[in-house]
């Protein structure tokens, strides 16, 4: 569960702490006080995308710290080398100015992309938005699959129908008039033809430009070289350096018995004579090594031109230009020997075609099986949110996609509901209120999360729409879920409200010509004048406390019986 979250300059929070509790953690306060600015402060923590407009005006970087508490030993911990069965887990993200982000998991660096696969195993978030999500058929078919836990046998179809589908592309690339496959062999010939005439060779371009530039210079090496060797060396007229240390050596050495001074000095001038002469000789041999025909930078530069000229066409590399060669000619074979290829392609394809669909319709008994008890269990989780007329129900058509299957396989998914007796069941798009689109969310995320391992569930004002004795389910539903999984809610319903076991003021106001959000943690006397304030606004009157309290006291004896 998340037991801590710290957060340094995100908007109008300056610094906060707010430490979470076990069961149903409520945050209320005016619009505008900055309640979702900490839903954004956890999701951001959690690797969520954001902004750098999220940074507080005037501040350099922003900071959120989450610490996680009765973490399950997740895999993805242990395969990405970080200890499992710690009492602690801190995750961190800083925002910077220049858009970079820092993130952390345990003080270890990681990538914003590690960051989110872990946080959305620990913690989901459910926003407003997530009801539009209803009105969608496209995300009917997710929903459907995250509850009967097909995703192991999509994942089997997808492969089948991916090898599918290449073999379908490959023949339709193979599958042309005579005179496109006329033009195309023509080209095809042309490149390989030109390709083979240039001789390439690996790494050909990179030796070139190097001997380029030593040829550009071959004046001033020759000069430095035969300028050095003389130095060294001599000629018949004058005797080099080589020579005159030779002397220098053969006079020491004739005394050096006399004096052990001397003896070491030989020593010293027979190494700096043998250095000598191999400076000598190597510079000797670069002299050899130098000697350039006259026209080898013409042919060196016209070699290179060439090369510049292919590369345009083909790649910017001698490699790439090889790889497009090899490319060309396996084209070339596949199109002279087009019928025979097809004609092998076409059972490939049968095969893969049987395999693709005998998978699918695995997948789709599994969809089928599951929505029998998707809509038993929504129905049962809607009866308890004072809908119990409702019908539910998951409709099945054929996919519209080639040979009956696409990447989602072989169904088309939307829900269907009925909310009064009587009413046919239509696409819950077309009949569905506000109202009951938060609730059948509600339904719907409840269920989903019984079979997961996340122990956090934060609902950011799903309530829209929803009141009277509707909230009051709502409230109660939302506490008996807290009863297994910690709960955060953002919410301005009274009801929901009188429901947490732990409740946090959200306000803002203004220090220093600075508008800041502040976080209070209340207790019972404070909590029963901010439900007064839910109930009846800013004016708050002894007859609205006594209704708060009242409402305080309802939901203390429904919690007391959960």
């Amino acid at each position: 569960m998340l037991s801590l979250l710290h957060i340094e300059n995100i908007a109008l929070i300056q610094s906060a702490d707010i430490r979470f509790e076990p069961g149903f953690n409520v945050l209320t306060g005016e619009t505008g006080a900055g309640k979702s600015i900490i839903i954004d402060s956890i999701g951001a923590v959690l690797g969520e995308r954001t902004s750098r407009e999220l940074i507080r005006t005037g501040a350099k970087s922003a900071l959120v710290t989450a610490v996680f508490t009765q973490v399950p030993p997740l895999p993805w911990l242990e395969e990405n080398g970080f200890p499992t069965g710690e009492e602690e887990l801190l995750l961190q993200r800083e925002l910077q100015g220049d858009g970079r982000n820092v993130c952390r998991i345990g003080g270890r660096l990681v990538t914003v992309a590690q960051l989110r696969e872990l946080g959305r195993q620990l913690l989901n978030i459910h926003g407003q938005h997530d009801g539009q999500q209803l009105l969608e058929p496209a995300s009917h078919l997710g929903y459907l699959d995250q509850f009967g836990a097909c995703r192991p046998l999509l994942e089997s179809y997808r492969e089948a129908y991916r090898k599918w589908h290449d073999i379908r592309r490959e023949m339709d690339k193979l599958q042309m008039d005579e005179a496109e496959r006329s033009r195309r062999v023509d080209t095809l010939n042309y490149q390989i033809q030109e390709l083979e005439r240039a001789q390439l060779r690996p790494g050909e371009d990179e030796e070139l430009e190097a001997r380029r530039t030593l040829l550009r210079s071959a004046g001033k090496l020759m000069e430095a070289v035969q300028g050095a060797e003389f130095a060294l060396s001599g000629d018949e007229d004058r005797d080099g350096a080589c020579s005159l240390i030779a002397q220098a050596e053969d006079s020491v050495r004739g005394v050096s018995d006399v004096s052990p001074e001397l003896e070491e000095l030989g020593e010293r001038l027979t190494a700096l004579r043998c250095a000598a002469d191999d400076a000598a000789d190597t510079l000797r041999e670069l002299g050899r090594a130098f000697e350039f025909s006259p026209g080898e930078l013409d042919q060196v530069e016209e070699r290179l031109d060439q090369l510049y000229r292919l590369r345009k066409k083909y790649g910017p590399t001698v490699e790439e230009m090889l790889d497009f060669l090899d490319r060309c000619r396996r084209e070339l074979d596949q199109i002279q020997y087009a019928d025979d290829t097809l004609a092998r392609l076409e059972k490939e394809l049968e095969k893969a075609r049987k395999e693709a669909l005998r998978r699918g319709e695995a997948l789709s008994q599994a969809r089928r099986a599951a929505a029998a008890e998707l809509q038993a269990r929504v129905q049962e989780e809607l009866r308890q949110l004072d809908m119990p007329k409702v019908q539910f129900q998951t409709e099945f058509s054929p996919q519209d996609g080639e040979a009956g299957m696409d990447e989602t396989g072989l169904d088309q998914v939307q829900f269907l509901m009925s909310a009064n007796l009587g009413e046919a069941l239509k696409p819950i798009q077309k009949v569905a209120s506000g109202g009951e689109l938060a609730r059948i969310m509600l339904a719907l995320k409840n269920v989903l999360a019984e079979g997961d391992d996340i122990g956090t569930l934060v609902f950011d004002e799903v309530d829209t729409g929803v009141s009277g004795r509707a909230a009051q389910k709502v409230a109660e539903k939302m506490a008996q879920v807290a009863r297994r999984k910690q709960v955060l809610c953002v919410t301005h319903l009274p009801q929901i409200a009188a429901m947490a076991d732990t409740h946090f003021s959200v306000q803002k106001g203004e220090r220093d010509g600075r508008t800041f959000t502040e976080l209070e943690r209340l207790d019972r006397s404070s909590r029963r004048e901010e439900l007064a304030r839910l109930i009846g606004g800013a004016a708050v009157t002894p007859a609205l406390l006594e209704s708060a309290e009242e409402l305080l006291s309802q939901a203390e004896q429904r919690r007391a019986k959960q």
